[in-house]
């Protein structure tokens, strides 16, 4: 047995590199899909504000032909309602997406055989009528 005692020490070793290599990889791995997610989260920031500029662009540009022809509160005036239109419009696109569930439906499918506690304990049977107090038939029943 005494031969093999520096295998165990070798066996150990190896594990540590080899773990040490795997956190290695993964940590470079992890990096470089954070740096392209970041370059792309920049990306749609930009686009972002440079749209947001654009429509502010668009709404000045509208209050000001109707500033032609009407006094200039009027005008903007016009273009905050045509733009509250607007928005109540895409709010109400963006909404419609969203489906409603009712408290009876459980979402995602069926409901959990076991609680979450991971102990596999069932969930005991929902009775269907609430429980009745026990009656006993030596007390007497009094009415108000």
């Amino acid at each position: 047995m005494d031969r093999f005692d520096h295998l165990e020490h070798l066996d150990k070793q190896l594990v540590e590199e080899l773990a040490q290599v795997a956190r290695e990889t993964v940590r470079d791995e992890l990096r470089e899909q954070s740096r392209k997610q970041r370059r792309t989260a920049m990306l749609y920031a930009a686009s972002g504000a440079v749209a947001l500029y654009a429509g502010g662009a668009v709404a000045l540009a509208v209050g000001l032909a109707l500033a032609i022809g009407l006094p200039g509160w009027a005008a903007a005036l016009i273009t905050a309602a045509a733009l509250a239109v607007v928005a109540f419009l895409l709010r109400g696109v963006a909404h419609s997406g969203h489906r409603q569930h009712g408290p009876h439906r459980v979402i995602g499918g069926t409901a959990p055989t076991a609680p979450p506690s991971g102990l596999g304990a069932p969930y005991p049977p929902m009775p269907m009528t609430p429980p009745q107090p026990p009656v006993d038939p030596d007390t007497p029943h009094h009415r108000a």
